[in-house]
């Protein structure tokens, strides 16, 4: 690998590395030192913290645990486990930095609410390995969900990469 690919690799990993522990940070503390449903105004009514879990996916989409549940998580491993794939493949090809950080910031957010289901109900003691819920805290006034910084990452991944990246999308 050439230190130009080298350095677009590491910059990947430490996009990632850095939302990573910031996710886990922030879910950690708001699962430590808040009750489900307490708030905690941040910028008035317009923008606070609201602690609540989810069960599914995005918005709470097929949650309720059971096989659903399993198959949700094992479905987010892959992704995970894909995207990483890609990330490296894409390096090797010496693909442009812009398209590595939007890769990068999608999978940050897929690993940080993967963690969660992952461990979060054997650490916290409330269900088994692949069957915790994901924490989220984010409440703005004009958007219903809530949602956490992993989400965020997902999201501002996708749109850059629709809005700056998409002749590279185009390509594919």
């Amino acid at each position: 690998m050439t230190k130009t690919k080298h350095k677009g690799l590491a910059g990947s990993l430490i996009i990632i590395a850095v939302i990573l522990i910031l996710d886990q940070i922030l879910k950690i503390w708001v699962k430590t030192h808040m009750s489900i449903g307490e708030e905690i105004p941040l910028l008035g009514n317009w923008f606070k913290l609201l602690f609540i879990e989810n069960d599914g996916m995005a918005f709470g989409m097929m949650g309720n645990g059971g096989i659903v549940k399993t198959l949700l998580s094992i479905f987010r491993i892959l992704a995970v486990i894909a995207l990483f794939y890609a990330l490296f493949y894409l390096t090797k090809k010496g693909t442009k930095f812009g398209v590595l950080v939007g890769i990068a910031l999608i999978t940050a957010g897929a690993l940080g609410n993967i963690i969660d289901c992952l461990f979060y109900g054997k650490i916290f003691h409330y269900a088994g390995l692949l069957h915790g819920r994901v924490v989220d805290m984010f409440s703005v006034s004009f958007f219903p969900p809530i949602f956490n910084l992993a989400d965020s990452a997902i999201t501002v991944g996708v749109f850059y990469m629709v809005i700056f990246q998409w002749k590279w999308l185009k390509s594919l």
